[in-house]
């Protein structure tokens, strides 16, 4: 008998593919990077190229979508970032390229089964830059949170689909998910509070934060 659980990785999907769109068109709009981690766009865009492998290995051919779409989004908001300045730091572009290398090693000797393992544990190292950077700037202004509702909606259908199916690499990766996103979208809560309790401009006032913000 089909469950309504059943249905969880449709909607996780549709929570997927335009996961990045909320960012981007900020990003775009506003040119405000503040709080955005370029590791974490570049790492998730890594991860996904290598979901795709995965995936067509898999000969799971609708998973493509939002692997795919993924991918190119999460891509081009690297792009964007690295052009207002940031991913310039050797460190950072050093662990992309090292992941990037190690999913290539672990896709080509091991197979989709050793590629499998690498990526559900990988979800971890792909959020971390941002959650780092968001509690680590003073107010992190660019980070949208559209697309950590989205992300928070993806990975809570995973969790509820590993729940019921006992699936433990779905379940951990779901609990990741959903930690991350709800670090990040209290941050993003908290900031927008504060930015409404701070004088604003041309009050004659600017407290130690908001200098430490503009130099952010």
């Amino acid at each position: 008998m089909t469950s309504v659980l059943d249905y969880a990785p449709i909607a996780a999907t549709c929570f997927a593919i335009p996961q990045f769109l909320p960012q981007l068109r900020k990003l775009a709009a506003t040119s405000d990077s503040v709080g955005v981690s370029w590791p974490w766009a570049a790492l998730t865009s890594a991860n996904n190229a290598a979901w795709i492998a995965y995936f067509t290995l898999a000969r799971d051919w609708t998973a493509l979508i939002p692997s795919s779409s993924a991918t190119v989004l999460a891509g081009a908001l690297a792009v964007m970032l690295a052009g207002r300045g940031r991913g310039r730091r050797w460190p950072a572009a050093t662990l992309v390229g090292a992941w990037a290398a190690t999913l290539a090693g672990a896709g080509a000797l091991g197979g989709r089964a050793d590629l499998g393992i690498l990526l559900t544990g990988g979800f971890g190292l792909q959020v971390t830059p941002q959650i780092w950077t968001a509690y680590t700037t003073a107010r992190p202004t660019g980070v949208s949170a559209g697309t950590w509702l989205l992300i928070l909606g993806e990975l809570s259908c995973w969790l509820l689909f590993g729940l019921d199916k006992s699936d433990p690499r779905l379940i951990a990766l779901g609990a990741s998910g959903l930690t991350a996103s709800t670090l990040m979208l209290s941050r993003i809560s908290w900031t927008g509070t504060k930015r409404r309790r701070d004088p604003q401009p041309g009050t004659g006032r600017t407290t130690a934060q908001e200098l430490t913000g503009l130099h952010s």
